[in-house]
């Protein structure tokens, strides 16, 4: 007969079964969705590119060539030519990729710690506490994200942390809301009475049994909320919100080439290219990842 010590870590050992399971399955299914798993590669390639900028780009992103041409492969040493300020246009790309991803996944990263806070005290506590918090996500919810960014940069200023930082308070209301679902979910349940009953505290219980049951849900709101928050810095930038120049953005490189788009149309097709190309491949990523966490279509 198991002891009252042994009951929790049996059923922590179920549990922690059966997530690897369910994971294994989702990545399988993940897998199986070709579109998915070739834009995850290339978001990756991405990445990989965003960081390593400093030793792709053959420029630093605000040297100037007073005797370059702007027009792409006529221009010696400049293979996307230069804009009008003699600006290496490929070196500005792969650091405006690399603004777009530090800005996107900092605002997520910022967004999934207020959320998680506020949806696990909301959950697990209750009460008062679930009330008065929810009570703020939902005015959060009703005043509109985008002004309230762009009210934060205005306050805050204009440098890539104020950025980032505003739009990833203002992004964080439909996922706490979504781990205070899972929480209310899982808090009953038979293992986390049994932590419960052995003097684990609410911190401990919150982390280790209730917040891994959300990781699979809150994955798939990141991975739509990631894009997102690209083009909400690219939308700042247009509005002339967006990181300080002559730090490169997306944004700002649109922006520029609408008023050439005669003269030098490339300055506005090359950064609107790369950033309708990367929108999608992270949101066909997040479509992979709904589909494979979705399991209404698995036999219970």
């Amino acid at each position: 007969m198991a002891t009252l010590t042994e009951e929790p870590a049996a059923a922590a050992g179920v549990t922690a079964e059966r997530a690897r399971s369910h994971w294994s399955r989702a990545w399988a299914r993940f897998r199986a969705n070709r579109l998915a798993f070739v834009s995850l590669i290339f978001c990756a390639l991405l990445i990989v590119t965003a960081l390593a900028a400093p030793w792709i780009a053959p420029y630093h992103f605000s040297e100037t060539d007073p005797d370059a041409r702007l027009a792409p492969l006529l221009t010696d040493g400049h293979l996307l030519g230069t804009d009008l300020l003699g600006r290496d246009i490929f070196s500005r790309l792969v650091y405006g990729l690399r603004t777009a991803l530090f800005v996107a996944f900092g605002a997520e990263l910022a967004s999934l710690v207020v959320a998680i806070l506020i949806g696990l005290s909301a959950g697990y506590i209750g009460g008062r506490v679930d009330q008065g918090l929810m009570g703020i996500t939902d005015v959060m919810y009703a005043f509109p994200s985008y002004i309230f960014a762009i009210v934060l940069v205005t306050v805050m200023g204009r440098s890539i942390w104020a950025v980032m930082l505003a739009i990833g308070i203002s992004s964080w209301v439909t996922q706490a809301r979504l781990v205070r679902a899972q929480v209310l979910t899982v808090k009953e349940r038979e293992y986390v009475e049994a932590a419960r009953s052995m003097g684990a505290s609410g911190v401990t219980i919150s982390l280790r049994y209730i917040l891994p049951n959300a990781i699979g849900p809150l994955l798939v709101t990141t991975s739509f909320a990631i894009p997102a928050a690209i083009g909400a810095e690219a939308g700042l930038a247009l509005l002339g919100l967006g990181v300080q120049p002559p730090t490169p953005s997306w944004g700002s490189m649109i922006s520029e080439g609408t008023s050439y788009i005669l003269a030098a149309p490339h300055l506005l097709f090359l950064p609107a290219t790369l950033f309708a190309l990367t929108l999608l491949a992270f949101t066909w990523v997040g479509d992979g990842i709904r589909d494979a966490f979705d399991t209404s279509g698995e036999d219970r």
